[in-house]
C-alpha cells in the first residue's frame, strides 16, 4: 500500500500537469481570437449574408491572418485594429471574389427556372434558399463545379453549374442592356415554336426573367440567359418595365397574388411556386409584388415597423406579417421560427404543411391556437422604408438604368 500511494500522486501530478499544457495548447489555438470576434460582430454579425472567417496563427513573435472574406472593409479594419495594439502580422487573408479561379467572371445570372442554393457544395447539402431564372448573382469562389454566390438580398449559397451562367462585368452589363420579360402565371411554359403545342424548352414559374427579342402572334420570342432562344405565350408575360411601372404595391394586391399561390406544398429553403417554407412563402408573396425582402423569419422581423405585440388583431392591416416563436427569457434569446401574412377578417395565410390560411379567431371552429399560442408580433414591411428591402422600381437589379444607359 505504501508503494501504490506515492505512484498514485505521480500520476495524478501528471494529470494535472497535462491537463494545464492542454488548456495552454487550447488557449494558443486562438490567437488574436478577441480582435477577430470584434470585427466579426461589427461587420458580419449575420453570417448568412456576410462572410468573415478569420484566424490567425502565431509565427514567432509575429501572426499571420489567414481565412476568407467578402467585405474588404472588415479585413481593413481587424488590420488597423491589430496595427493600433501594435501587433505584428502577415495578411493572408483571401478578400473574395477569387477573380483568377472564376477567370474574372464574378457575376451569374439564373439561367434555369428555379435553381437550388446549398449550404455546401454538394448535392446532399441542405437547401438553404432557391433563386428563380433571370436573377443576378454575386459569385465569389468556386469549388469543383460549384459556385458560392449571393443574392440580391445578401444570402450566401453554394449553387452548381447547371443552375447559373457565370458572367464577366462586361458581359452583365450587355446582359442588363437588353429589353427584359417577366413571367407571371405561378407555372408553365416555353416553347421551341410561337405554338403550345410545339416543343417544350424548359418549365417556368413566377417571377422568372428572360430577354424580351420580339413578337410573333400571341406570343413573345425570348433568350435565356445561356443564349437558349424559345416562345412564351403573351397571356401569361407582361415587358419587365411595363409589370413594373403598373405595380401599385398596394394590399389588395399582395393578398391576390398570397391566394393565387394557395396550396403549395411546404419545401424547407423553398423560394418559388415549385414548393415554399414560411419566410420562403412572404418573400415570394412580396416579389411578384415588385419589393425584395429578406429571407428568413429571423431576418424579416428585422424591418419595417411594429404594429403589435399584444395580439390586438384589430390594429392589423392586409399584407402585415406576424411573426411566431419562442419569446426571451432571462437565460434564453427570442426564436422566431415561423412567419405567416394577414389578409384580414382575423385570418394569415402561411405555408405549413401547405400554403393555407389560418383562423385567429378564437370562437371560430377552425381557430388557430397552436400559432396563437406561439404569437411574437406584427411588422409593417409594405411601402416603408429600410435598409433590408429592396423596391424594383428604385433599382436596377434586371435591367439598366436611365442613367447607365446614357454613359453607354
Amino acid at each position: 500500500m505504501n508503494l501504490i500511494k506515492p505512484y498514485l500522486t505521480f500520476l495524478l501530478t501528471l494529470f494535472l500537469f497535462a491537463s494545464c499544457e492542454e488548456k495552454e495548447e487550447k488557449k494558443e489555438e486562438n490567437p488574436l481570437q478577441t480582435q477577430i470576434a470584434a470585427v466579426e460582430k461589427t461587420y458580419a454579425p449575420d453570417g448568412r449574408v456576410a462572410l468573415f472567417e478569420v484566424t490567425a496563427v502565431k509565427n514567432g513573435e509575429t501572426y499571420i491572418l489567414k481565412g476568407e472574406s467578402n467585405d474588404p472593409e472588415a479585413v481593413d479594419s481587424l488590420k488597423e485594429k491589430l496595427k493600433s495594439e501594435n501587433i505584428k502580422f502577415t495578411d493572408s487573408i483571401q478578400v473574395l471574389p477569387d477573380t483568377e479561379a472564376l477567370e474574372d467572371k464574378i457575376r451569374g445570372v439564373v439561367k434555369i427556372s428555379v435553381a437550388n442554393l446549398r449550404d455546401e457544395p454538394k448535392h446532399s447539402a441542405q437547401l438553404v434558399t432557391q433563386a428563380t431564372l433571370g436573377m443576378p448573382l454575386k459569385v465569389y469562389k468556386k469549388e469543383g463545379s460549384w459556385y458560392y454566390v449571393q443574392t440580391p438580398e445578401g444570402y450566401l449559397a453554394w449553387v452548381d453549374y447547371g443552375g447559373i451562367e457565370n458572367m464577366t462585368e462586361e458581359e452583365f452589363s450587355a446582359w442588363k442592356s437588353q429589353d427584359k420579360l417577366i413571367f407571371t402565371e405561378p407555372t408553365g411554359n416555353s416553347y421551341t415554336e410561337a405554338n403550345s403545342d410545339s416543343q417544350t424548352v424548359s418549365d417556368l414559374v413566377a417571377g422568372n426573367i428572360l430577354e424580351l427579342l420580339s413578337e410573333e402572334n400571341n406570343f413573345y420570342k425570348v433568350e435565356y440567359p445561356n443564349g437558349k432562344k424559345a416562345f412564351v405565350e403573351k397571356a401569361y408575360t407582361q415587358p419587365y418595365k411595363e409589370w413594373v411601372s403598373s405595380l401599385e404595391q398596394n394590399k389588395e394586391d399582395l393578398v391576390a397574388t398570397a391566394h393565387r399561390l394557395m396550396g403549395l406544398p411546404y419545401l424547407w429553403g423553398g423560394t418559388s411556386p415549385k414548393g415554399v417554407d414560411c419566410s420562403g412563402y412572404t418573400k415570394t408573396v412580396y416579389f411578384l409584388n415588385g419589393m425584395v425582402i429578406p429571407r428568413d423569419a429571423s431576418q424579416q422581423i428585422h424591418t419595417g415597423d411594429v404594429v403589435d405585440t399584444d395580439k390586438n388583431f384589430e390594429n392589423l392591416e392586409k399584407g402585415d406579417l406576424l411573426f411566431f416563436g419562442k419569446p426571451a427569457t432571462d437565460s434564453t434569446s427570442e426564436r422566431v421560427i415561423h412567419v405567416g401574412m394577414w389578409i384580414g377578417d382575423n385570418k394569415f395565410i402561411h405555408s405549413m404543411g401547405e400554403v393555407h390560411i389560418s383562423n385567429f379567431d378564437t370562437e371560430a371552429e377552425d381557430f388557430d391556437e397552436y400559432n396563437y399560442n406561439r404569437y411574437l408580433r406584427t411588422k409593417r414591411i409594405l411601402n416603408k422604408e429600410d435598409k433590408g428591402l429592396i423596391y424594383l422600381k428604385n433599382t436596377d437589379l434586371f435591367t439598366t438604368s436611365e442613367t447607365e444607359e446614357v454613359k453607354m
